[in-house]
């Protein structure tokens, strides 16, 4: 089986920091916005998290000639309809800001009591091959939101957000702790299982 390579479909480094740790032992070079010059922009146009991540993968892909992965996450609470959703990373208005995200969700969230503070986290990947090929993953974490941040570790919407059956936020845990329960962590390493079985077959040829 030849080595793979493949591309991440993001700039976050936390979300580098977290793919990688779990991708990590496998014969797979992952490269990143850092290996490559005049890195295209990728602009989230989808309605959903499944439209956003294939829309990335594809368009790196393309760009990069190579199989590239995209994750499109975020938190989708009950009390707000679902939102901020795919909204999640500029709910505040500028893409990126967690601390103003944060500080929007529990202004909006004033009021509405434990018992109602329910949410969710959700992932999707999508791994994509320059031919079109893809491989699409979804998970979930279920939780709840608290009142105020909590925890120096994580990113995003981390330090609000309590796992179900879990007294600390995502930002109170370790990585390994994190990527054990989180959405993200179980996509992951449900990717990795396919990985380690040789699939999607067009990744290593």
């Amino acid at each position: 089986m030849s080595p793979a390579r493949l591309v991440l479909a993001t700039g976050n480094r936390g979300k580098i920091r977290e793919i990688r740790d779990l991708l990590s032992g496998r014969d797979i070079a992952v490269l990143t916005c850092d290996d490559f010059a005049g890195w295209p922009d990728l602009v989230e146009r989808g309605e959903t998290f499944e439209e956003n991540a294939a829309c990335k993968a594809m368009e790196l892909s393309r760009w990069a000639a190579m199989p590239a992965l995209a994750d499109d996450s975020g938190l989708e609470v009950e009390a707000l309809g679902g939102e901020p959703g795919v909204m999640s990373a500029r709910y505040a208005g500028k893409q990126g800001n967690d601390a103003a995200n944060i500080a929007r969700l529990l202004r909006e969230m004033e009021g509405i009591p434990a018992e109602r503070r329910g949410a969710r986290f959700v992932c999707v990947l999508a791994l994509t091959s320059p031919g079109g090929e893809t491989l699409e993953i979804r998970e979930t974490c279920e939780g709840s939101v608290t009142t105020a941040p909590r925890g120096e570790l994580g990113f995003g919407y981390d330090p609000v957000f309590v796992p179900a059956g879990m007294t600390r936020t995502l930002a109170e845990m370790s990585l390994a702790e994190k990527n054990a329960i989180s959405h993200r962590g179980k996509a992951l390493c449900r990717l990795r299982t396919l990985l380690e079985a040789g699939e999607p077959g067009w990744l290593f040829v």
